[in-house]
């Protein structure tokens, strides 16, 4: 039978087993970048070169990752960044993860292009809830959207901003991904050589773009598509800040933030924390790695602001490097999904497992016992 932690060490174990229980226009979406996919490749590579310098003869220690961030305590400094379609990549991921953001004490971020609701997801993560929000088109859909998020118990909001128009992402698009899917001959033999997502899709039913249903005549998907079109989603500016101040009173984190200036910008317009993010890589082929512009970032916000980072986190050492060079909490978005498609529930806490403990061996390597106090540490 095997041993399913000796099986499963690494967070790249979960996401080959995910490849082979996922459909490739599925897996696609997922895994792509966009052009030729150097961004994210450059992710990796920056991350990599993050050295940390071991320290030794430093007494007992007692390593405690409980972190308070944006006035709320979380058992780590963790959390799952908004994927799009998760309920495609394995139906049931929303709730999966949702419902371990509160048994683990930590932040799940839904998607605006989510498939299930902020009614369907709310009261499973409570007030670790976070709602990442796309800019949308049409009188008072963001005013309506925001209503619903309070109503439902989440307790912040996330205004991606690095999404200006939809990147071309040529993978996915020649594996004909769409949701709901095409039934195509292509997704069809697709689907059918991945028998057990397509004993979940039987279960659960087919994944749509659930929180925007309502603002679709009929759940008409055409109309849907039309409302995350560059035609109709207008372009964020400053001035729209004091539009969501007024449907919304929690606290709102800026995402997709890479340029210094940009970032002291959101906090002098009263953003309570910028989120370094390069979109993994899937909008910008030419956009710098995210972790090699977090040090300059924090230069610019100065010592106290709060930071999130994602992009690339693979591992605990990688959550660590990032708190090395100024992040206060660090979000990952497909190691959880890897470890969900691989195992459902079990996978997701196996993912968890897997950053928390990696985390927790690199602060005793280099002597640290809190995350804060990795601050510093990196060497280059």
């Amino acid at each position: 039978m095997g041993n399913f932690e000796h099986d499963y060490p690494a967070i790249s174990d979960l996401r080959r087993r995910a490849r082979r229980r996922m459909p490739r226009f599925v897996w696609e979406y997922l895994d792509s970048g966009t052009g030729s996919e150097t961004a994210p490749v450059r992710n990796r590579a920056a991350l990599d070169a993050v050295q940390m310098m071991p320290r030794v003869m430093l007494g007992p220690m007692k390593p405690d990752l409980s972190t308070r961030f944006l006035g709320q305590d979380f058992a780590l400094p963790i959390g799952m960044s908004p994927v799009g379609a998760t309920g495609a990549m394995w139906p049931g991921g929303e709730e999966i993860l949702a419902r371990m953001a509160a048994r683990e004490n930590m932040p799940y971020t839904l998607s605006t292009v989510a498939t299930k609701t902020p009614e369907d997801i709310g009261p499973l993560a409570g007030a670790n809830g976070w709602f990442q929000l796309y800019p949308l088109g049409g009188d008072g859909v963001i005013e309506d959207v925001l209503k619903r998020v309070k109503d439902t118990g989440f307790s912040t909001v996330v205004l991606t901003a690095d999404v200006p128009i939809n990147s071309r992402r040529e993978r996915q698009r020649r594996a004909g991904f769409n949701i709901p899917p095409k039934t195509t001959p292509r997704v069809i033999w697709d689907v059918m050589r991945r028998p057990a997502w397509l004993m979940q899709i039987a279960k659960l039913g087919m994944p749509s773009y659930g929180t925007l249903e309502k603002y679709a005549p009929k759940g008409d998907v055409t109309d849907i598509q039309r409302r995350l079109s560059p035609e109709f989603r207008p372009n964020l500016h400053w001035d729209d800040m004091q539009r969501l101040r007024d449907a919304w009173d929690g606290p709102i984190i800026l995402k997709g933030v890479m340029c210094p200036d940009d970032a002291a910008a959101a906090k002098t317009r009263g953003f309570e924390a910028v989120w370094v993010s390069n979109h993994a890589g899937r909008q910008l082929d030419a956009a710098p790695a995210a972790i090699s512009m977090l040090p300059a970032i924090r230069a610019a916000v100065g010592d106290t602001y709060p930071l999130v980072f994602d992009s690339g986190i693979e591992s605990g050492l990688d959550v660590a490097r990032a708190l090395s060079l100024g992040a206060d909490f660090v979000m990952a978005g497909r190691a959880f999904i890897f470890g969900t498609a691989a195992f459902g529930d079990r996978g997701a806490t196996r993912s968890l497992e897997i950053l928390r403990d990696d985390l927790i061996n690199v602060m005793w390597q280099l002597g640290v016992e809190t995350p804060q106090a990795l601050r510093g540490c990196a060497i280059s």
